[in-house]
């Protein structure tokens, strides 16, 4: 699905973006609101109780930690969506677990970014996004009251206003490569979660199956059709 957001067109990007909102709304019915959303095993000791609903993450990680983080909400059958991320890949996504038939990618949201985000938020349960610029609190606020009353999640590539909590790397090895050759084994990543007050570690390989895994669950569209990948680019 194309829907291009740039100022020259936001009236059909606006009417388009609301077919898509209704589209969603029928194929996961109207959005039951819920304390949190679980996250793959190898996140549990970093987030014993899930993604809050209604909160904002920050995240100082790479792409394929947001991608993993995704993989939980999206095998539990939750839409999840992308903005503001060009280098964002579908095919990556989907070797962490993220359902790309409940996926919505905007690559480039245009210079109208916090309006298109708070758009998608209100749909979305789970949104992945790396914010244009500098967003100030009382955008963050604003957008943090939508999430609250939708029972959205926000996950923020870089620094965000008003966090639930905050997510690095503290550090990152890999096994198995080597100059330019070799099958790779390990990519453990060591992870720190403040939230609250209170910091959490675990270390996180992201090259092991085993690790990523959940439950596949079958979640079908009306009629047992599955959705497509809806992708919207700049």
């Amino acid at each position: 699905m194309s829907l291009p957001l740039s100022s020259a067109s936001a009236a059909p990007a606006a009417g388009e973006l609301r077919a898509l909102q209704e589209r969603i709304h029928v194929l996961q019915g109207r959005r039951n609101r819920q304390g949190s959303y679980p996250v793959l095993p190898c996140f549990s000791n970093l987030l014993p109780g899930g993604l809050r609903g209604g909160a904002a993450y920050s995240l100082e990680t790479p792409l394929s930690v947001a991608m993993a983080l995704l993989a939980g909400p999206s095998a539990n059958g939750e839409w999840c969506g992308a903005a503001g991320i060009p280098d964002f890949g579908a095919e990556a996504a989907a070797g962490f677990g993220v359902a790309l038939e409940r996926f919505v990618l905007v690559p480039d949201p245009g210079p109208d970014w916090l309006p298109a985000v708070s758009a998608l938020a209100d749909v979305l349960p789970i949104l992945l996004v790396r914010p244009g610029g500098r967003v100030s609190p009382g955008d963050a606020a604003r957008l943090g009251s939508r999430l609250r009353e939708r029972g959205g999640t926000l996950l923020v590539l870089g620094p965000w206003p008003q966090s639930e909590g905050s997510l690095r790397v503290r550090g990152s090895r890999w096994e198995g490569l080597g100059e330019g050759y070799g099958h790779l084994r390990r990519h453990q990543v060591e992870l720190e979660v403040s939230q609250r007050g209170r910091a959490r570690t675990a270390t996180v390989d992201l090259a092991a199956p085993g690790s990523l895994e959940r439950e596949p669950l079958d979640h079908r569209a009306p009629g047992g059709v599955r959705p497509a990948l809806a992708r919207v680019p700049s």
